[in-house]
């Protein structure tokens, strides 16, 4: 039976079963990429006639101090989580690898952050942050030291926020690091044992190197993720105080359900859109060159 033979007899029927989820694409997917893209260019408030102004809203958000303590916000938040959260990660897969006791326990307990509500995340760590009856000011109180107050200072709030976002991501990273460290295979830790390599060693010059492509992809979903962090701030900070949390995604919503402002939240979502293709295209940039990718 040839491919002709094979498309013609089931290719309509291939076509009926992926309708629905089509049909969701383009209505819920595509359609709304394209109607924000024609709506960057315009004005338009939900209630009167969309007016097209052309780059007047891209214009706008250069000069925008709001925007560009944001975006500010947004690369902060975004250089301190990645390269932490995947360092912490590497190191939980690597001990999670161990044969010890309980080891699926262990696994299931960090990775429990993972598959937690936003929600509920965001009310514990509201809890150990407050400071009059917080955990971590009660910890810092029996060392002598005065705890902030976290979620309204503007020194602390962002650092607060960062804590609890790495908290919550390090068991998906973790499963990934693992599952890559599982598929090195068990000679090369073995002829480093006959050679009198420490731990150390072994982790650096055969972990590392070979976890490279694994490294990779995490990297690039950790700064997608990264620049899209929303629900964090909106239920922690609410983007305060004066704005030290405020990032992208956050200013991005309040421009279009708050103030009603739809072409200029549209036009920032596509700067970014730009600044993650630009990120993601700089991280294949640089593997394709070591041929890792």
């Amino acid at each position: 039976m040839n491919l002709n033979t094979i498309f013609y007899k089931d290719g309509p029927w291939a076509f009926i079963l992926l309708l629905p989820s089509l049909i969701g694409f383009l209505i819920f997917v595509l359609f709304p990429v394209v109607a924000s893209f024609f709506l960057s260019f315009t004005s338009w408030d939900l209630l009167t006639p969309i007016q097209w102004i052309g780059f007047e809203n891209y214009i706008n958000l250069f000069n925008d101090e709001t925007f560009k303590k944001v975006l500010w916000n947004t690369l902060y938040f975004t250089v301190v989580t990645v390269p932490v959260g995947i360092i912490i990660s590497l190191f939980l897969a690597v001990a999670l690898n161990q044969k010890i006791r309980f080891i699926k326990f262990y696994r299931a307990a960090y990775f429990l952050p993972v598959i937690s509500s936003m929600v509920a995340v965001a009310v514990v760590w509201q809890w150990i942050y407050n400071p009059e009856y917080g955990l971590l000011n009660f910890i810092l109180s029996l060392t002598g030291i005065q705890g902030p107050s976290w979620l309204s200072d503007t020194k602390w709030a962002m650092p607060a926020v960062m804590i609890t976002s790495i908290w919550k991501g390090l068991g998906f990273n973790m499963l990934i690091f693992l599952a890559g460290i599982q598929g090195i295979s068990e000679s090369y830790y073995e002829a480093a044992d006959i050679d009198g390599a420490t731990w150390f060693k072994k982790f650096l010059y055969i972990t590392v190197p070979l976890l490279r492509p694994t490294t990779f992809f995490v990297t690039v979903m950790a700064i997608i993720g990264s620049f899209q962090v929303f629900d964090a701030v909106f239920l922690m900070t609410g983007g305060g105080p004066a704005r030290s949390t405020s990032v992208l995604v956050h200013y991005l919503y309040q421009n279009g359900f708050e103030y009603f402002r739809m072409g200029y939240a549209s036009a920032m979502a596509y700067i970014l859109f730009f600044l993650v293709l630009i990120f993601t295209f700089i991280q294949f940039t640089l593997q394709k060159k070591r041929g890792e990718v």
